[in-house]
């Protein structure tokens, strides 16, 4: 009786896996709510080190009047409600509004901010979908740029 038991739910087990497993790995890994990629995150010592080498686009997307009060050095301000439309821009409106060569697609020095790493990850999500796949964001912003800051 106990092996029949033991046979049956494994029977359920593996059944239930070949029937909803490849469902909720795809659910899983695709919903960018359920996946924050460590390589989608750049730390404070990463953001440090690609200011100093100067290989970086760092992007502030919170609102003008938060980024006249304090920013990152080098950080240009385009803000998150203006973002998709920003990046959809040609090269000369891009350099004409925000003085800056237009960010490429392709290119992997492309960072996101905020204050805390809410807008700057629905940036980064904005700007996947518009295909800059290789976007990544300072998930701790600016309020954790400032802490780091004074240490």
């Amino acid at each position: 009786m106990l092996s029949f038991v033991l046979s049956r739910n494994l029977c359920q087990r593996v059944v239930a896996e070949v029937t909803y497993g490849p469902l909720l790995r795809a659910f899983t890994t695709s919903n960018p709510k359920y996946r924050e990629a460590t390589d989608n995150v750049v730390t404070y010592t990463q953001l440090r080190t690609m200011l100093s080498n100067r290989d970086i686009q760092l992007f502030d997307v919170r609102n003008p009047d938060e980024y006249r009060a304090g920013h990152i050095p080098h950080a240009v301000n385009m803000p998150l409600g203006n973002l998709e439309e920003s990046l959809k821009l040609s090269p000369e409106h891009f350099k004409q509004r925000f003085e800056v060569k237009t960010p490429g697609k392709d290119d992997n020095n492309i960072v996101f901010h905020c204050k805390g790493g809410n807008r700057s990850a629905k940036a980064l999500d904005i700007a996947h979908q518009l295909g800059f796949s290789k976007a990544r964001h300072y998930k701790g912003g600016y309020a954790d740029w400032v802490e780091q800051e004074r240490k």
